[in-house]
């Protein structure tokens, strides 16, 4: 049986960083498990092939949630990646830390030394900023870059109308205010967590990385996690830890291997006939997500619809990507936006919004083929609220780690969220009102929050909206009698050696994506690990 100082479970966002911050120590041996395979692909490497690994299968996990009443019955489309990088190999790449006070409220949901201010010092220490100007700042390894140079011309037009609406141009996105988005690209290349963490370690000889291996649970013994099981070549293998094993398998994974170990509610773990190591109610419950919506409009002049709605503008577009590593190929298509603040905010931004240079009105449900646009140019302005207060749950169906879990967003389940949803579209009226985005409009295409009455905008967003892809909350950071999972020092309640440190972790949603914030979370856990934090 193989043996390691620690095991971690899953290569994703959070997994990358923990890898290569412990194989740093040359004494200590490091077994990564991965259920997906290589990230070489070229729709992985290419920033808008995430298009095409949407719904890819060989690369993502493909969740669907149960259907949800709040959303007319529809089912949430969830991808996840299952390949090394996990979902910052498929995500749309961009990085908006959130606000400082996001994680002020984490402290304050009883997690000493969680705050803003902690925060901000460890992104600072593994972000590299490239300005669009080329300037680089930070010494990290995650580049994180902004290419404002490369975005549509509208995009000044998007720029011009936020200004007009009243919200501050941002110069840097952890600010309120609408600004280019930064993305995690470095030279033309979609940069995630593998490129950024894992991929330096790989010649490391203690750190060890096995593909196509799915963790079944963390094996117990005397209160303590001593081994991991885990399927791989058509066989149950089994690996033992000295030290620790940390679950970063993301807020869908990790908590359902939680529950495959014995540790979540008990009634449930005793349905899929499951022996209770460590009942705790907690596990898989306070899911979070962002509920989100596009509205589209026809434009006037051309935007990126003419440019990937035709096959000359694809080969042009291709052919510019290959020689120069720049174009709309090079790009995500969330191009401009930011965190701004409603009529209802409480004195900090409580919306994010999207305004892109390409509209797909007549996208498929879990499709997103980004060189299939609308055959007239087209734009889209969207938003989603910034922390809705609705609470879903995961749940594992049995014992077989095949089966995929049963995730129940429970979405728009309190006034606040319904509320949100109609001070979110009267932003969007606002912006849409202003003469930039007047004179680049030709029309709305479809329905639009425009003189709409408060119950047709909630009407249509119950039939139209969808996840922004942001799932977390599922193995909570907070005293076990307050609803936690984990301790502020990550550590699992009622387990020694067992830490999850992922996006299941947060104990309230952030204010903007969560890549930025996992990749913090993975930092400061590693940080706790090697210097033997005891919370």
């Amino acid at each position: 049986m193989d043996t390691f100082d620690y095991i971690v479970i899953g290569a994703g966002s959070a997994g990358c960083v923990l890898a290569e911050r412990l194989s740093r120590r040359p004494t200590a041996s490091v077994l990564l498990l991965e259920a997906g395979g290589s990230d070489r692909r070229f729709w992985i490497q290419t920033p808008i092939g995430y298009g095409k690994t949407f719904d890819d299968a060989r690369v993502n996990w493909k969740f669907r949630s149960e259907p949800d009443a709040a959303t007319n019955g529809r089912q949430a489309y969830l991808p996840r990646g299952k390949v090394l990088g996990g979902s910052s190999s498929i995500n749309a790449m961009v990085y908006c830390r959130g606000l400082p006070s996001d994680y002020d409220d984490w402290g304050a949901a009883g997690n000493p030394g969680w705050s803003g201010q902690s925060a901000w010092a460890t992104f600072a220490a593994f972000e590299a900023r490239r300005t669009s100007d080329g300037a680089v700042t930070g010494p990290g390894p995650l580049w994180v870059e902004d290419r404002d140079r490369d975005h549509h011309p509208i995009s000044r037009e998007f720029i011009a109308g936020a200004a007009q609406a009243g919200f501050a141009r941002s110069t840097d996105l952890p600010d309120e205010g609408v600004a280019g988005y930064p993305i995690t690209t470095h030279r033309g290349r979609r940069w995630s967590s593998a490129d950024a963490f894992l991929r330096p370690a790989l010649s490391r000889p203690n750190l060890v990385v096995r593909d196509h291996a799915l963790t079944d649970r963390v094996v117990l013994r005397d209160g303590r996690a001593v081994a991991v099981r885990y399927w791989q070549g058509g066989q149950w293998r089994e690996a033992q830890a000295r030290a620790e094993v940390i679950l970063c398998a993301g807020a869908v994974g990790s908590p359902a291997i939680l529950m495959r170990s014995g540790i979540g509610p008990g009634a449930m773990l005793a349905d899929a006939g499951i022996a209770v190591q460590v009942a705790n109610a907690a596990v898989g419950a306070h899911l979070q997500d962002h509920l989100g919506i596009d509205y589209h409009f026809k434009a006037n002049r051309p935007t990126l619809n003419a440019v990937l709605g035709t096959r000359a503008g694809q080969l042009a577009a291709g052919l510019r990507y290959v020689l120069t590593r720049r174009g709309p190929l090079g790009l995500s298509m969330n191009q401009i936006g930011g965190l701004v603040r409603s009529e209802r905010a409480d004195g900090r931004a409580d919306m994010q919004l999207y305004c892109n240079p390409i509209s797909y009105s007549r996208a498929q449900v879990g499709k997103k083929v980004l060189t299939r646009p609308d055959p007239w140019p087209g734009f889209i302005l969207g938003f989603n609220a910034c922390r809705p207060t609705s609470t879903g749950h995961i749940a594992i169906r049995s014992a077989d780690p095949h089966d995929s879990p049963r995730i129940v967003p429970n979405y728009l389940a309190t006034d606040h969220d319904r509320a949100d949803v109609v001070a979110g579209a009267r932003v969007i009226e606002r912006l849409a009102a202003t003469a930039a985005i007047r004179a680049m409009t030709l029309a709305p295409n479809g329905f639009t929050p425009t003189g709409a009455s408060d119950d047709a905008i909630l009407d249509d967003f119950r039939a139209r909206s969808g996840t922004v892809h942001h799932v977390c909350g599922t193995c909570r950071m907070a005293p076990a009698d307050r609803g936690g999972v984990v301790d502020a020092a990550l550590r699992v309640h009622g387990v020694a050696g067992l830490r999850v440190i992922d996006a299941a972790i947060f104990p309230t949603i952030p204010s903007g994506n969560t890549h930025a914030p996992t990749v913090m979370t993975a930092w400061r856990g590693a940080d706790m690990i090697l210097s033997g934090a005891l919370g």
